[in-house]
C-alpha cells in the first residue's frame, strides 16, 4: 500500500495542487475540496501547525536603530536640495525586532518550502496594485495558530462531510482550522 494519494496526477501537479490547498487552508482558515485530497491536505498542514508550535516562543527580541524616510502629509518623501541634486531626508528610528534563533529560523524555512507566497490585494479599487502586500504566513502559524493550539495534542483540522458534487459526484468536504 502507498504512502500517500496519487490523486490522478503526476508528482508536480499532485505537488503544486498539494500546496496551494495549504497556503489557502492557512491563510483562510478553511477550503472546499474532494475528500481524498483533504485528507492529504490535512497531513501537511497538521505537520506545519505542529512546527508553529513548537518554535513559538523561540525568538529574541533585539533593539535595532533604522533610517527611514521622512513623509509629508500626502504620504511622499521629503527631498531637500544639496549640492543642486534633490536628496531624500532620512530619520533615525529605533525599533524592537523579533530576531529568530536557530531552531525557528529552520522552521520558517521549512515552511516556505511549502507554502506558496500570498499576496494581499485590497478591496477598494483605487490604487489596487500600488496598495499591495505579501502575506507572511510562517509568522502567522508563529503567532496566531501556535499559541492558540499551544494546549493541544495534534488534531488542529476538522474534516466536514458537505454532500456530492453535482458534476461528477465526488464527495466535497470542507477541510478547516478547529
Amino acid at each position: 500500500m502507498a504512502g500517500y494519494r496519487k490523486l490522478g496526477k503526476t508528482s508536480s501537479q499532485r505537488k503544486a495542487l498539494l500546496r496551494n490547498q495549504v497556503t489557502a487552508l492557512l491563510y483562510n482558515g478553511k477550503i472546499v475540496t474532494t475528500e481524498a485530497r483533504a485528507k492529504e491536505v490535512r497531513k501537511i498542514a497538521e505537520g506545519l501547525i505542529a512546527l508553529g508550535v513548537k518554535e513559538r516562543d523561540n525568538y529574541e527580541t533585539v533593539k535595532v536603530t533604522a533610517k527611514v524616510a521622512r513623509k509629508d502629509k500626502d504620504g511622499k518623501r521629503v527631498k531637500e536640495v544639496v549640492n543642486g541634486k534633490k536628496v531624500t531626508v532620512y530619520d533615525e528610528v529605533e525599533k524592537e525586532i523579533k530576531k529568530d534563533l536557530p531552531s525557528r529560523l529552520h522552521a520558517r524555512r521549512q515552511m516556505l518550502k511549502v507554502l506558496y507566497p500570498v499576496k494581499e490585494v485590497p478591496a477598494a479599487a483605487a490604487g489596487r496594485k500600488k496598495n499591495t502586500k505579501m502575506a507572511d504566513i510562517p509568522a502567522k502559524l508563529f503567532d496566531e495558530l501556535g499559541p492558540k493550539y499551544a494546549s493541544r495534542n495534534g488534531g488542529y483540522t476538522r474534516i466536514v462531510k458537505i454532500g456530492m458534487r453535482k458534476g461528477d459526484g465526488a464527495m466535497e468536504v470542507l477541510l478547516e482550522l478547529v
